[in-house]
């Protein structure tokens, strides 16, 4: 266990620094002068010239390469070509709480009806419960973002004035109600099959016809042994979803105005902003890496019988 621990560790330089080069090549080679970017389209070639010496993108690319990996080391990912004077860093660590408060939010909603809803489905299976409680979380999964974000805004926005259609007041305010059903609905199905699925394989196993025999209620077996063995392929999901905290929604926060760091990212890929695109994508690698070892670290404490060896 410790030893796989540590492999798994040791493995998060060598996975952040293959993301990292290979982002960095994209940005280097990539389309557009992060001169031209900075200066704007009215720059003369003399003034790009002497931005690119002043930005050091005249330097050898693996000598840029280094002193970008040493700076993010100490926390520094430069500064944005698009906001002049702005730290990435800076820019990052305001918007990234915004999108970790939407995607919470969702979460909870995802987690709090679907888990519910999917172990209801796995009792009532094949009755008419069953079907409505499948379709229902179905239909919401099937619906885009893109449809059903504007219908929301037409609907409680436009015509009733219910709710703001744009910005960001903060996850208890108003305008959180919308971006929060957008994000959060389609993950109800989601976790609504995944438990239903679960929970069904678990509930037709030997040990569960034994505690039923022994003469255990059918909510003991439920809680003590179906749901404990059922939740491992939802702690996958659970682990996916807590990685993703990090990264934002880009269409939802777009469409809805949202500051957070999904809308920075889309400003940045389309300004061609790279220092603000590798920043961000080396701090949602890393959440996925360690948001994976914690999974499996969590496998063995739901379930002893798995073992994880180096």
């Amino acid at each position: 266990m410790v030893a796989y621990v540590i492999k798994r560790v040791l493995w998060f330089p060598l996975v952040l620094a293959i993301i990292s080069f290979v982002t960095f090549t994209m940005g280097f080679y990539g389309p557009g002068d992060p001169a031209m970017v900075r200066l704007g389209p009215k720059a003369t070639p003399e003034s790009i010239e002497r931005m690119r010496e002043k930005m050091g993108l005249n330097d050898p690319f693996l000598y840029q390469y280094t002193n970008y990996v040493f700076d993010a080391l100490n926390g520094d990912f430069g500064e944005s070509y698009s906001f002049s004077g702005r730290t990435v860093a800076e820019l990052i660590t305001k918007k990234i709480g915004i999108s970790f408060q939407l995607g919470l939010a969702a979460m909870i909603i995802s987690i709090g009806i679907g888990i519910p809803l999917g172990v209801l489905a796995a009792i009532r299976q094949g009755t008419l419960m069953d079907t409505f409680l499948v379709g229902f979380g179905l239909f919401f999964y099937a619906t885009p973002v893109f449809i059903s974000a504007p219908l929301l805004i037409m609907f409680f926005g436009v015509k009733f004035h219910l709710l703001p259609t744009s910005g960001w007041d903060g996850i208890t305010s108003l305008s959180a109600i919308m971006p929060v059903i957008v994000l959060g609905f389609p993950g109800i199905a989601v976790m609504t099959r995944l438990t239903r699925a679960s929970f069904l394989e678990v509930i037709n196993q030997d040990f569960v016809r034994t505690a039923h025999a022994k003469g255990l209620s059918d909510f003991q077996v439920n809680t003590r042994h179906v749901m404990k063995n059922a939740l491992i392929p939802l702690i996958t999901v659970l682990g996916l979803s807590l990685a993703t905290l990090v990264e934002g929604a880009f269409i939802t926060e777009t469409i809805f105005g949202i500051p957070g760091i999904g809308r920075l990212a889309v400003d940045s890929i389309l300004s061609r902003d790279y220092p603000v695109i590798m920043a961000i994508t080396l701090i949602v690698a890393f959440a996925f890496s360690l948001t994976n070892l914690i999974v499996d670290l969590l496998y063995c404490y739901v379930d002893p019988r798995i073992r994880l060896t180096g």
